[in-house]
């Protein structure tokens, strides 16, 4: 993990969810977040020799990391790569190579989203972008301007903020990651979490969904955190 906060939320919800279900954590190791080294940890990883390995890190750096991973033959040690999918940005993912086949991650979207709405949103993206694919932060700020929008529209043009934000409360729609809302208690996002292995599909690797968690809230500690 990225030794920062991010990573150290991933680091924790992991193992306290892995735990709970029975699973047995070899060792944590933290990296620092400035340090573009991941061999010497990566290694580690390989002579521990654990089923799998859950790692984290900021999408910028999800690139030199797998590069990392696949000189010390980690991928095809037999030890299955799993993270959060910043490590499979779509963005960046084919830049990797074919060193990120079968790395399996959970993420709210995929550009391989089998859905027309999506489909439509990545060609649009794409030619808008110079042939960029959208990854999970492009499809945030279209969902957020779809709402502003909507929100606009359900107030009848009335902008003043404590009146967007009612008619925030509780809005539904279909989005290029699947079915949304907001959730008029807390203002969260619910929204579907996928499931994804890499795989290479017409010439180019996608985050293919295989399972699915449906409406997806914000867990109660976090509500109450705040």
């Amino acid at each position: 993990m990225s030794d920062y906060s991010p990573g150290l939320d991933a680091e924790k919800a992991f193992i306290d969810e892995f735990t709970a279900d029975g699973g047995e954590i070899v060792e944590a190791v933290r990296v620092p977040l400035q340090n573009p080294d991941y061999a010497p940890y990566l290694q580690r990883a390989r002579d521990a020799k654990p089923d799998a390995l859950f790692v984290w890190v900021p999408g910028g750096l999800a690139a030199a990391l797998m590069r990392q991973y696949a000189e010390r033959g980690l991928n095809k040690s037999g030890i299955k790569l799993i993270g959060v999918g910043d490590i499979t940005d779509d963005a960046v993912l084919n830049q990797a190579g074919d060193s990120m086949l079968g790395v399996t991650t959970s993420m709210q979207y995929s550009a391989a989203h089998p859905s027309p709405i999506n489909k439509a949103f990545v060609e649009g993206f794409k030619s808008a972008g110079n042939g960029i694919r959208p990854d999970h932060i492009g499809v945030a700020v279209y969902d957020a301007l779809h709402l502003i929008y909507a929100a606009i529209k359900k107030t009848g043009g009335n902008t003043n903020g404590d009146a967007l934000i009612a008619a925030m409360k509780g809005m539904a729609w279909e989005s290029p990651r699947g079915p949304v809302s907001i959730d008029p208690e807390t203002r969260e996002m619910i929204q579907d979490v996928y499931i994804r292995r890499v795989e290479r599909v017409d010439g180019e690797l996608y985050n293919v969904e295989f399972e699915r968690f449906a409406a997806v809230k914000v867990p109660a500690k976090t509500e109450q955190a705040r």
